[in-house]
């Protein structure tokens, strides 16, 4: 019960209904649903679905993007080869980061600290994983971003800052009931118990803090929070100019790391970790303090501008994709997300 009085923890299903009608008004007002994938036209599908996420991150200027190769399908041994020559190339050393190319909410995203790891990882998902760099942080944010064709400039929608999942042992409990008596944490026990299956029997030593996630995503366990005290003029220029940098991206969000608070907000402290298109949220949305009503004008609100953004790409003879593409799109990814590994 209390789950469903928060609505943070509802499935998919149970929140976007009246999103998808919005979607469906604006699809109307615009003529069409083109207009969405119109809406970046230098992405993949305009990041709606299916997008490569090592491509998407091969278009980011350097200095400001998290160094990633691409394992291909094939054999296991020939994938392992191909991962150690990424590492060798790159001159990564533990950990790094292996995911889908087309992951889905965080889904399927480890941090590896082993050649073991990595080949495990290989063999459970057999489909294209990129390779990427661990960046330590220890912070995390969401940056959505919108940038009309019309405008010079681009601007910060909102801000999320990630709280990453900790407990904290008192020399009696196990983990699982440290999970189970967490006032949160508990409501993802499910997820904890998966990632964590091979230690929830150990007891944490007094003042002990055990991480249950490393990745910064709201369904695998991470908390998100609305940042808007971080936004400065600088960060958004340079977020801006980040943005500027990608052909033909307008909106969307950037999932970034950075180690010092005021040098971040001064624009000088960040590596982009991935670029999202036309359906990543502006995750402040779920901050635990937010209402629905107030997620429901944000994600209006984002819809609105894909469709002006799109609509004003499209005249300027940009071509969005079909519905029949973009539905057998969706279900293929679908079929693929099944396979997702577990994330850290």
């Amino acid at each position: 019960m209390t789950r469903w009085r928060r609505w943070e923890f509802w499935p998919t299903w149970a929140v976007y209904p009246p999103v998808i009608a919005w979607i469906g008004w604006q699809a109307f007002r615009h003529g069409g649903f083109r207009a969405i994938t119109a809406a970046n036209p230098g992405l993949e599908n305009g990041g709606l679905v299916a997008e490569s996420k090592h491509q998407i991150q091969s278009l980011l200027p350097s200095p400001w993007a998290l160094a990633s190769r691409t394992i291909e399908p094939g054999p296991l041994r020939e994938r392992v080869s191909s991962f150690g020559r990424a590492m060798e190339g790159e001159a990564w050393t533990y950990p790094i980061v292996l995911k889908p190319d087309v992951g889905q909410r965080g889904s399927g995203v480890r941090k590896i600290t082993s050649d073991a790891e990595a080949r495990l990882y290989l063999l459970q998902y057999p489909h294209r994983v990129v390779a990427q760099a661990w960046d330590p942080g220890p912070f995390e944010a969401g940056l959505f971003y919108a940038r009309h064709p019309d405008a010079q400039y681009g601007r910060i929608i909102s801000i999320t800052h990630k709280v990453f999942p900790i407990v904290e042992g008192d020399g009696r409990a196990t983990l699982s009931q440290l999970i189970e008596a967490h006032p949160r944490f508990y409501l993802q026990a499910e997820t904890f118990r998966r990632r964590h299956a091979g230690q929830l029997s150990r007891i944490l030593t007094c003042g002990e803090r055990f991480q249950l996630a490393e990745v910064g995503n709201h369904c695998q366990g991470t908390m998100f929070l609305d940042g808007r005290q971080l936004w400065t003029p600088a960060l958004e220029r340079r977020v801006d100019d980040i943005a500027r940098a990608v052909p033909g991206f307008f909106i969307g969000r950037f999932d970034v790391r950075y180690g010092d608070v005021e040098q971040f907000k001064a624009g000088n402290d960040l590596r982009v970790v991935e670029l999202n298109g036309v359906t990543a949220e502006p995750t402040d949305i779920y901050d635990p303090q937010r209402s629905l009503r107030s997620a429901y004008a944000a994600l209006f609100d984002q819809w609105r501008r894909i469709f002006e953004i799109g609509s004003a790409n499209l005249r300027r003879g940009h071509a969005g994709a079909s519905a029949f593409e973009l539905a057998r799109l969706g279900i293929s990814h679908l079929v693929d997300a099944r396979a997702f590994p577990p994330s850290s």
